[in-house]
Formats: structure tokens, C-alpha cells, sequence
């Protein structure tokens, strides 16, 4: 059954197909200059609602989560997932769409950076290169999905450098900035993460299509 969602008249309502606060807090930001409502799944009652992610790419596994939502909420609200991820040169791409859970079940960040680490002990910086990759799917009312994509290359460290960010932040390294992800203030980040990437393709197609 649909959900009930309180409508404001004055503003288009998105919902964001995450349970991350940082990916929340993130599009928020980002999409800031949109006269969006953006809502939680909390906020529209599906905070419990726990979606399997069974895709083969990072493309599939946002459009899954997005058209979950989107079809609950009754096909009558806009709903905006990401599914993102690190892909590692020397671990032939891994753990790409297994990026959240790489080190198994419940997700932890620690034990993911850990495992990664210990995945590329004795491999040189040279070859520690990688990129995040985050991929947007917009489900609209009466129009077809929107799909972007937004990558970021850096390095993988040796050990965590800074304090913020979460997910891989602290081992991702930007040689052209000096700095990992997670040194980063908010807004350097909003304005270089892969996220932000894909967002601004996102603003881009929207300021075409609304």
C-alpha cells in the first residue's frame, strides 16, 4: 500500500531511497538551490524497510532501491537513490558494488578500511590507484528514470588520514588536493566527492527536464 505523506503545496517533495545520514545530509547540501522538500525513508515511513540489493552494477542497485521506494510511495512522489562505491586497480575493481559489506555482515567501516589494508600490504603507492564511483537514479511521476554517474580518482594509503567523512574517506587519498576525503571540510568535499559529481550531472538534467 501507498504511503501517506503530508504534501506541502509549495515545494516538490524527493525522497532519498537511503538509510545513511551522510548520504541524506550530503544531497541536501548539494541540491540545496532545488525548491525540494527532501525527505528520509523515516520520514515517509519506510524507515524499516529493508531493500536487497541483487543488482549487477552500481547503476542497477540504485534504480532497485529507487523504484522500491518510488512504487510504495504509490508512483506520486520523487525518489532519488545512489548506490556507491571504491574500485580498486589492483584488486581488479573490487569491492565495487560490495563496497558497504566488504567485510561482511552487520557493516562496519572500520573493519571494511581494515580489510582493505590488509588487502594491498606490500603493494607500492603506484599501484594503490582507485577510483569512487557513485551512481544517481531519479524516479519521477509520468517520466522515465534519470541515470548519472559521477566518478573521483585518488590512491589508497597505508593507514587512515583525518577525522571526518565516513565509508573509505580516511584511505582515499586526492594527490591534486593533497588531502584524503576525510580531511576534508564539508563544502571541499560537496564540491569534490564523487557524490558531488554525480549530483551536479543530476542538477544539470534537471534544470532540462522540470
Amino acid at each position: 500500500m501507498p504511503q501517506e505523506v503530508k504534501m506541502n503545496p509549495e515545494k516538490a517533495q524527493l525522497i532519498v531511497a537511503s538509510s545513511s545520514v551522510h548520504k541524506i545530509k550530503e544531497i541536501r547540501e548539494i541540491l540545496k538551490s532545488f525548491d525540494f522538500e527532501i525527505l528520509s525513508m523515516a520520514q515517509v515511513g519506510l524507515g524499516d524497510l529493508d531493500i536487497e540489493e541483487n543488482g549487477s552494477s552500481f547503476e542497477e542497485n540504485a534504480e532497485i532501491k529507487a523504484r522500491e521506494v518510488f512504487e510504495r510511495m504509490g508512483g506520486k512522489v520523487m525518489t532519488l537513490a545512489d548506490d556507491s562505491g571504491l574500485e580498486v586497480d589492483y584488486l581488479n575493481g573490487a569491492p565495487g558494488i560490495y563496497s558497504a559489506r566488504f567485510s561482511g555482515m552487520p557493516r562496519s567501516d572500520a573493519r571494511n578500511n581494515e580489510k582493505l589494508l590488509e588487502a594491498l600490504s606490500g603493494v607500492p603507492s603506484e599501484k594503490r590507484g582507485a577510483q569512487f564511483v557513485s551512481a544517481l537514479v531519479l524516479m519521477m511521476p509520468d517520466r522515465n528514470p534519470i541515470v548519472v554517474r559521477g566518478t573521483i580518482r585518488g590512491v589508497i594509503l597505508e593507514a587512515p588520514a583525518g577525522e571526518k567523512g565516513f565509508g573509505y574517506d580516511p584511505l582515499f587519498y586526492m594527490p591534486e588536493l593533497d588531502k584524503t576525503l576525510a580531511q576534508m571540510s564539508e563544502t571541499e568535499k560537496n564540491q569534490n566527492s564523487h557524490r558531488s559529481k554525480a549530483l551536479a550531472a543530476l542538477k544539470e538534467r534537471l534544470e532540462i527536464d522540470l
